[in-house]
C-alpha cells in the first residue's frame, strides 16, 4: 500500500514540473486524490458494494472536480494534471503511465450494458479537452491532441488530432511527453501544399501565355501573311 502511495508520488514529479515537496503533492494535487478516492471507490465496487464505491466516487468528484466511475480500471502512475473536468465512464479502462490534461472525457455512446467506454493503453498522453467516445482502443504510446474528439480506434504510436480525430503521425515512441501541444496541423499542412501548387500552376500559366505569345508572333503571324500572298497571287492571275 505505502509502496504505490510513493509510487504515485514520485510520478508526480516525474510528471509535473511545478512540484516542490512531498507535502505540496500530497495536500495540493486533485489528480492524485481523484486516483486515491478512486482506488478506494473501486475496492468497494468489486466487492459488491456498490452503493458505497458510488458514493465515495460522488464526494471525490465534489472536492476534486474528476469524475471517475468505480468500476472503470486504472493502471500504475497514471497522472491527471490540473483535472478538473475530467469524465472517466464506466467501463473505461486505462493503461500504466498515461498523462491525462485537464477537460478530457472518455465517454460511452451506448444505453446497453456492455463495453461501451475507451480503452487506453499503456504510455498514451492525452490534451487538454479531449473527448475519446466509444468502445474503442487508443494503442499503447499514442498521443491525442487538445481539443480532439476520438470516434475511432487508433494503432499503438499513433498521433490523433482534429475534428472528428485523424491520425496523422503513426511512429511515436513511449516517452514522458509534456509538449502535447506540439502536434502537426493537417489541415495546415493542405493549405501549404494547395498554396504551393498554385504558385506552380501561376507559374506555368504565364510560361503557356509567353509561348502563346511567341506562336502568335512567329506562327501564326508568318502563315497568315504566307496565305495572303498566295491568295493574292491568285486573285492577279
Amino acid at each position: 500500500m505505502f509502496d504505490g502511495l510513493k509510487e504515485d508520488i514520485n510520478t508526480v514529479f516525474s510528471r509535473d514540473p511545478a512540484a516542490r515537496s512531498t507535502i505540496e503533492v500530497i495536500l495540493c494535487y486533485p489528480g492524485l486524490h481523484a486516483l486515491w478516492f478512486h482506488r478506494l471507490a473501486h475496492w468497494f465496487w468489486i466487492r459488491n458494494h456498490f452503493l458505497a464505491g458510488r458514493f465515495i466516487s460522488a464526494i471525490s468528484r465534489l472536492i476534486t472536480g474528476i469524475e471517475i466511475h468505480p468500476e472503470a480500471k486504472i493502471g500504475r502512475r497514471v497522472f491527471i494534471d490540473h483535472g478538473m473536468g475530467v469524465v472517466v465512464g464506466e467501463t473505461a479502462e486505462i493503461g500504466d503511465d498515461v498523462l491525462i490534461y485537464q477537460g478530457v472525457v472518455l465517454g460511452g455512446t451506448s444505453l446497453e450494458k456492455k463495453k461501451r467506454h475507451p480503452t487506453i493503453g499503456s504510455g498514451v498522453v492525452i490534451g487538454s479537452g479531449a473527448k475519446i467516445i466509444g468502445n474503442i482502443k487508443i494503442g499503447d504510446c499514442s498521443k491525442v491532441g487538445a481539443g480532439s474528439v476520438v470516434l475511432k480506434s487508433a494503432p499503438p504510436g499513433s498521433t490523433v488530432v482534429g475534428i472528428p480525430g485523424r491520425i496523422v503521425q503513426e511512429q511515436r515512441k513511449c516517452a514522458i511527453d509534456l509538449d502535447h501541444g506540439k502536434l502537426p496541423d493537417p489541415v495546415a499542412e493542405v493549405i501549404t501544399l494547395i498554396l504551393q501548387r498554385q504558385d506552380e500552376l501561376e507559374s506555368q500559366i504565364k510560361e503557356l501565355g509567353i509561348s502563346a505569345d511567341i506562336i502568335k508572333t512567329n506562327g501564326f503571324t508568318t502563315k497568315k501573311t504566307e496565305m495572303e500572298e498566295i491568295f493574292s497571287e491568285g486573285a492577279g492571275i
